[in-house]
């Protein structure tokens, strides 16, 4: 068994955040999570724990590494809060820069382990009271980091100014009047049906998803809007980051953004980890029973959009398709259903990968772990063999992900194991072979 002080990694902002520590400033700042933020579910956790192990094989780290029990979802609590607890928070710089290291870079957060757990423990919300602690402390790899400074000085995870932000929609417009004439992306359009928002990577590298939603919305003939002012992106690494405080000025701007334009809910865009912000953990930190605008997921849009024909396809994406269930969306939505259905809906033929849907395997990136950086990729993309042998066994060559952090992870699992295979979004194939308004100048 190796142990998490052989596999150490030098981290810039990890480094940095010990330098400045005072030893007296631990125990304080760990006692004052402990006291302030858990309370019966991590004492809980703590005292029914069996150490019976049965969590191992639900883990994609443990699975990948021969079934080294330090990579065990057990094995890494123990390794990490137990310490913590075990030591009434008194522990050593040397000790918090392991912790940091297991619970940014080595649990991505994904919960599936929890369904293994015979008393359902869920290791996800110890580990990221680990990460709350270590953000506490100033202690956090440098990439995510910049991702937080980022959410925190501009609403956005990638550093989008205002003006970039509303050209880039002006652009899409543009781009896709040629090919749809009449086709607009409205920009503050009080009352409309739906406010869509996106992830700052649209904007920034992924434009083709804006124009291809525009597209698919012009041809429903939907009443919709995107805002023009910060609170479009839904993504939010702070969550992952640990910085409760960050991610829940994102989320109530992303909120008020919809309630100022008075639209009757919020259509999300395919993503995972920002659906799990908006309406699983930002919304219970600001103390929300419920939402204060209903959100719905792309998957579920897009369902209802087949199923009720203001969307027909004119084709089906030839060949085999296989699925990848992001984790946020199934274990944390329970979208895997209606994932299927709007797969066979646009794809010819599906082979379903083993196992699936709540048992699928993590794409090894949706819990911020691809955001802390190419220190740490090779952690990453090793620690998920597993999913690489999953992807092979499939044996097709076309995978259809709805989250795009799950296309980062898999787009560098898919390269290092030489497997083959091209990903698409669900947006890809049904702007692709979607029936056209009849003022539709071609497209493919």
């Amino acid at each position: 068994m190796s142990t998490i002080a052989d596999r150490l990694i030098d981290d810039a902002g990890i480094q940095r955040g010990l330098n400045r520590l005072e030893q007296s400033r631990i125990r304080s700042i760990i006692k004052g999570v402990l006291a302030s933020e858990t309370g019966a579910r991590l004492k809980t956790y703590a005292e029914t724990c069996m150490r019976c192990g049965l969590c191992a094989k639900a883990c994609h780290y443990y699975m990948s590494h021969d079934g080294d029990p330090s990579y065990s979802p057990v094995g890494k609590v123990r390794q990490t809060m137990w310490e913590i607890l075990k030591a009434d928070g008194d522990v050593s710089k040397q000790q918090l820069q392991q912790f940091a290291q297991i619970a940014y870079t080595e649990c991505n957060l994904c919960r599936r382990c929890m369904h293994y757990c015979p008393l359902g423990i869920d290791t996800a919300y110890i580990i990221s009271v680990v990460r709350r602690i270590c953000h506490k402390l100033g202690v956090t790899p440098q990439y995510i980091q910049d991702t937080a400074h980022s959410h925190a000085a501009t609403l956005n995870q990638m550093w989008v100014k205002d003006d970039e932000w509303i050209d880039s929609l002006m652009w899409q417009e543009d781009e896709a009047r040629e090919e749809f004439p009449t086709l607009r992306i409205p920009l503050e359009k009080e009352g409309a049906d739906f406010m869509y928002s996106v992830i700052a990577p649209e904007p920034k590298f992924r434009t083709q998803l804006i124009y291809q939603a525009a597209a698919i919305f012009n041809a429903a003939g939907l009443d919709w809007t995107m805002p023009a002012t910060p609170g479009w992106d839904n993504s939010n690494m702070a969550m992952f980051s640990g910085d409760a405080e960050v991610m829940s000025r994102v989320e109530r701007a992303h909120y008020e953004t919809a309630q100022r334009l008075r639209v009757k809910r919020i259509v999300m865009g395919e993503c995972g980890h920002a659906f799990r912000a908006v309406c699983d953990v930002a919304n219970r930190w600001l103390g929300w029973k419920v939402p204060p605008v209903p959100v719905v997921h792309s998957v579920e849009f897009f369902w209802d959009l087949l199923e009720s024909g203001k969307i027909r396809m004119a084709s089906k994406h030839p060949g085999t398709v296989t699925i990848h269930d992001p984790c946020n969306i199934i274990r944390g939505r329970g979208l895997m259903d209606k994932l299927r259905d709007v797969v066979h809906h646009i794809c010819e033929d599906v082979v379903e990968m083993t196992p699936n849907r709540e048992h699928n395997y993590c794409c090894c990136a949706g819990g911020g772990v691809i955001n802390c950086g190419p220190p740490f990729k090779k952690v990453r993309v090793i620690g998920n063999k597993i999913k690489a042998e999953q992807l092979k066994a499939t044996g097709v060559h076309t995978l259809i992900a709805p989250c795009h952090n799950c296309h980062g992870g898999l787009e560098d699992i898919i390269k290092h194991f030489e497997l083959d295979m091209h990903i698409y979004f669900l947006g890809d194939i049904i702007y692709k072979h979607m029936e056209r308004p009849a003022d539709a100048g071609g497209g493919e």
